[in-house]
């Protein structure tokens, strides 16, 4: 009896210890293995060669623009490779803590420290990669990874900056096809929110959202606030704020040192990555609400003139509606007249 008494205890034991590291796994980014996707089986891993190219100009991007405090420009690429099982980030799903302060701050060593976890805790994490920020708004940066059958999917982050919480990124593309690689795929990128800032321009100051929102494509009519600097209502689509070209390369042996400040040789694209036809985005001219008519003015007995004026909020740019007429007259009996 009491051998079984003691059994059963640890029986308990066992199970309140299993439901506890259950809850204490619940902190790193993992979700059920997909079963409607082909699993990879390669026999030999693949290396790849990715280039980020920006796409942010001011003809592309005329709304506020920033050209100074500090000009547009790209973080460093943080990126890993990784199985199914795995999310760096997602689309409509909360950004962890440390995607908050890449996104943010272009700060990465949460977010490394939740890789790690991923990696020690439930495998799912093989490999990080990294390239160097580009100082400018149609620069490049490029990196090389490795992938092998039990990881085949890259997912990566590069903050836009100055912005809220603004980044572009992919998110789990898998580079395996049945048991073959793939030998090159080329993605548009387009501008994500975090959900963590409620900031609605480039420059704007801190403005921490509360309850955090999840993670959301920011498109030419959503935030429909105005002010957003992608706010465009007469465009169906932005444009691609950036692209990344994936391309397998021949497997070696080197081992590849990569900087990680930014340099000249990534200011602007060169060869066949310079855009052969460049985007204009139209931007209409924007104007203040009237002002309150001023005061009559004219003699005694006779119809006098009042003014009302606005300001120009936005000028036009790249054949965008040009500004209407900012002062109105009209005629009226003069205030006070003795």
């Amino acid at each position: 009896m009491e051998t079984a008494m003691t059994a059963l205890f640890l029986s308990g034991a066992l199970c309140h210890l299993l439901v506890l590291m259950l809850g204490l796994s619940q902190g790193v980014h993992s979700v059920p293995v997909p079963t409607d996707l082909p699993m990879c089986t390669a026999s030999e891993p693949a290396q790849y060669s990715l280039t980020f190219s920006g796409k942010w100009t001011r003809a592309a991007f005329p709304k506020q623009y920033p050209v100074y405090r500090p000009p547009a420009q790209w973080s460093n690429l943080i990126g890993v490779t990784h199985s199914l099982d795995y999310h760096m980030w997602q689309r409509n799903e909360f950004a962890s803590n440390g995607v908050r302060e890449f996104a943010e701050k272009s700060e990465a060593w949460t977010l490394m420290k939740e890789v790690e976890t991923a990696g020690e805790r439930i495998q799912s994490v093989n490999g990080i990669l990294s390239a160097p920020a580009v100082v400018g708004g149609t620069g490049q940066m490029d990196t090389e990874f490795e992938v092998f059958a039990r990881h085949s999917l890259m997912s990566f982050m590069v903050r836009i900056i100055p912005s809220p919480d603004w980044f572009v990124g992919v998110d789990s593309i898998n580079l395996c096809n049945g048991d073959k690689w793939k030998e090159s795929v080329t993605l548009e990128l387009f501008p994500y929110d975090a959900g963590t800032d409620s900031g609605f321009t480039f420059s704007s100051p801190n403005f921490e959202t509360i309850p955090q929102d999840r993670i959301t494509q920011i498109t030419s009519s959503y935030p429909s606030h105005p002010a957003n600097s992608f706010f465009y209502p007469r465009l169906k689509h932005l444009p691609p704020i950036a692209k990344v070209k994936l391309t397998k390369i021949k497997k070696t042996n080197q081992i590849i040192s990569l900087p990680m400040e930014p340099t000249q040789s990534n200011l602007l694209p060169t060869g066949n990555e310079i855009e052969e036809t460049l985007i204009n985005t139209p931007l209409d001219c924007e104007v203040s609400v009237w002002s309150p008519w001023g005061l009559c003015k004219g003699k005694c007995g006779e119809s006098g003139v009042q003014h009302r004026t606005r300001y120009v909020i936005m000028h036009p740019a790249n054949n965008g509606v040009a500004c209407p007429l900012l002062e109105e007259e009209r005629k009226c009996i003069p205030d006070n007249c003795l």
